[in-house]
């Protein structure tokens, strides 16, 4: 990854901050954003004291100007972009407790508008700057795709963010795909699961070691990555 620029959305813990640390240790220039500046600042403040390379900016993906001034930026810092990951997201309520039934409207417009409009406005605001061999990952989980009792809403905007990944993978030239790494241990899941940084490993093989035209317009589960790497 020597000498890419990379996106990282929801960059500020979790997933994607263990991402960002991964790209970067793979020597890429990581471009972190979140609604937290201070959080998002101290993610890329970690990274160059570890000898990495990285900007923090404050963005919020529900505001198309936010991200596409984002874009911009990382676009001048690195000449282009070369992957980009679409991973921030939002719940309201606690997993496996917010059933459709319960749910209010401003959490499903939000859901929807941070999950689902967000990975929309992240990957059309980064088309004028993407390389032409650049990739997209789109983070999701199984609740996108297998129905699960409580997860309302949340899981609704997940399935759409799918959707719209696939979509761009028939659109564009550059590859798009769906990586679900399972269950992790974050806030989401009450700290049980895979550990982020061992996650962060299978979003950098997606973005680099992985053949670009096999993962055109797939989804990359657990086991995919597991078949594919040994």
């Amino acid at each position: 990854m020597d000498g890419q620029t990379a996106v990282v959305t929801g960059g500020s813990r979790g997933i994607g901050a263990a991402v960002a640390h991964a790209f970067a240790d793979a020597g890429a220039h990581v471009v972190v954003c979140a609604r937290d500046g201070d959080a998002v600042s101290t993610v890329a403040e970690e990274i160059r004291e570890e000898g990495g390379s990285a900007t923090g900016i404050r963005a919020d993906v529900r505001d198309e100007f936010d991200v596409e001034r984002l874009m911009e930026q990382a676009a001048r810092e690195g000449g282009g972009i070369d992957i980009v990951v679409a991973n921030a997201g939002v719940y309201h309520g606690t997993p496996r407790e917010t059933p459709l039934t319960r749910e209010s409207y401003s959490a499903f417009d939000d859901h929807l508008r941070t999950n689902a409009r967000g990975v929309f406005a992240t990957i059309r605001e980064a088309l004028p700057h993407l390389a032409p061999d650049a990739r997209v990952l789109v983070s999701s989980g199984v609740v996108a795709r297998d129905t699960r009792a409580g997860f309302g809403s949340y899981a609704v905007s997940k399935a759409a963010a799918e959707s719209v990944a696939m979509h761009f993978a028939d659109d564009i030239q550059q590859a798009v795909c769906v990586v679900d790494p399972g269950q992790v241990a974050t806030d989401l899941t009450g700290g049980q699961g895979r550990d982020t940084a061992d996650v962060a490993l299978q979003f950098r093989w997606a973005a680099s070691d992985a053949d670009a035209d096999t993962i055109d317009g797939t989804l990359l589960d657990r086991r995919a990555y597991r078949q594919a790497t040994g």
